[in-house]
């Protein structure tokens, strides 16, 4: 028999669910993650959803499909994956198998058949994790400044938002460790990028292993936005799934687009555990299944591409890097230096205008465009987001333009005011006068 919703929602927060058939068919026989997932996934019709007449899968290739929904027409040898591509509601075999394959030369051993979920894009991977494991009114934890997206994402599914703030040093994202204590606790989500987003700060080791301890202490889930990570430019970067007491709680989502410069193919994936995969994978399957096979094997080509192609793109990156450094240096801005990711977070404090003002100037007056520090978080009214990921002859234009556009800020030209012609009475008089 089927319990309801509120019987059920009752059952998982007393801790009761565990002893209940339901909650060890919706996390596959390990109830202890029921309390994590989202009363989403708890009202998702499970009985249905897992019964194979809802949606039946071929199991070879062998196998004549006379269940299609639309037309198998042949559209031509571009647009067209092969049979055997089939994508099983958690996507491709042979994507999943290239990001095991990619993560495991990270060190990193992934099960491709349980521990990865195509989605489209890193903002389909994160509106899983949402979706999944968020509930209006629960507490997210991110870390001030971020992306707009991921506390946009949790704000519209009506989270209440709890910042921790961090500060820049040498490359490295700072915080205070009460600071994070505070905002974990009663938390349901962690969220952070790395290296981060917009500053291209990242965490020490000695940090992520204080978030770790953090998170276990106050039992949150953590979020890793993994998007740029292929660009460290200080050798690699600590992996937050990898440390004690990590790998059943932490979810990390990347995509094609950051690293892999390939926005068009909308490809994104989240890795984690098989149970907290399984409940994106449901949400995911409701919401915005059905990721395009011909942009699965695309990517899965280029993530099983040789490494060493790769190593001229950081390289040209990394001078990219300086360069933008030293001319936003040399206009009195206030850059903080990035260890990773492909932008700069600039303090414009000194051009007495506030980041907003100074983007929507700045595209206005020299037609180049910066992303307002405001959209980041709380701390980002004076500041701007600056991006060397641009080809490099529009990296140096768009920098002459705005040193022009700072100098005007610093140094305004004195306004002309046009000298008084002296006039007759006579050619002072209104033409409607009544005189």
């Amino acid at each position: 028999m089927t319990l309801p919703f509120w019987l059920r929602r009752a059952c998982v927060r007393t801790g009761l669910a565990r002893f209940l058939p339901q909650a060890k068919r919706l996390t596959g026989g390990e109830p202890q993650f029921a309390k994590y997932v989202s009363d989403r996934v708890l009202a998702a019709p499970l009985d249905e959803l897992l019964d194979p007449a809802t949606f039946p899968q071929s199991s070879g290739p062998d196998v004549l499909n006379l269940d299609l929904g639309a037309p198998d027409l042949d559209s031509g040898p571009t647009l067209r994956a092969p049979r055997e591509m089939a994508d099983d509601g958690f996507g491709t075999a042979e994507l999943r198998e290239a990001i095991a394959d990619s993560m495991r030369r990270d060190g990193r051993s992934v099960d491709p058949d349980r521990q990865i979920l195509i989605a489209h894009g890193v903002t389909g991977a994160y509106a899983a994790v949402l979706d999944a494991f968020v509930n209006p009114g629960d507490r997210v934890a991110l870390f001030d400044p971020c992306s707009p997206v991921l506390h946009l994402g949790a704000k519209s599914r009506r989270a209440r938002l709890r910042w921790v703030p961090t500060w820049s040093e040498d490359g490295r994202t700072r915080f205070l460790n009460a600071g994070l204590s505070k905002a974990l606790s009663g938390a349901k989500l962690l969220v952070l990028s790395q290296p981060a987003d917009p500053t291209g700060g990242r965490f020490s080791s000695a940090d992520s292993e204080e978030i770790a301890w953090l998170a276990n202490r106050h039992d949150v889930l953590v979020c890793v936005d993994e998007s740029t990570g292929r660009f460290h430019y200080d050798g690699a970067a600590p992996v937050l799934g990898t440390l004690p007491g990590m790998e059943s709680r932490t979810i990390s989502i990347d995509s094609t687009t950051g690293g892999h410069g390939l926005g068009s193919l909308n490809v994104g994936w989240l890795t984690g555990h098989r149970q907290l995969v399984r409940a994106a994978a449901l949400c995911a399957n409701l919401n915005a299944p059905g990721v395009s096979t011909v942009c699965q094997r695309a990517a899965a080509t280029v993530l099983r591409r040789d490494r060493v192609g790769f190593e001229p793109v950081l390289k040209a990156s990394k001078e990219r890097r300086r360069y933008a450094f030293d001319r936003l240096k040399a206009m009195g801005l206030e850059p903080s230096w990035p260890a990773g990711g492909v932008t700069m977070w600039v303090s414009v404090a000194s051009c007495g205008v506030g980041g907003r003002s100074f983007a929507e100037r700045l595209l206005r007056e020299e037609r180049v465009l910066v992303g307002p520090g405001c959209a980041y978080g709380p701390s980002g009214a004076n500041f701007i987001r600056v991006s060397f990921a641009v080809e490099e002859g529009r990296l140096r234009e768009g920098l002459t333009r705005m040193g022009r556009f700072v100098e005007g800020l610093k140094n305004p030209e004195p306004k002309v005011v046009a000298a008084r012609i002296p006039t007759t009475s006579a050619a002072l008089e209104p033409s409607f006068s009544r005189v």
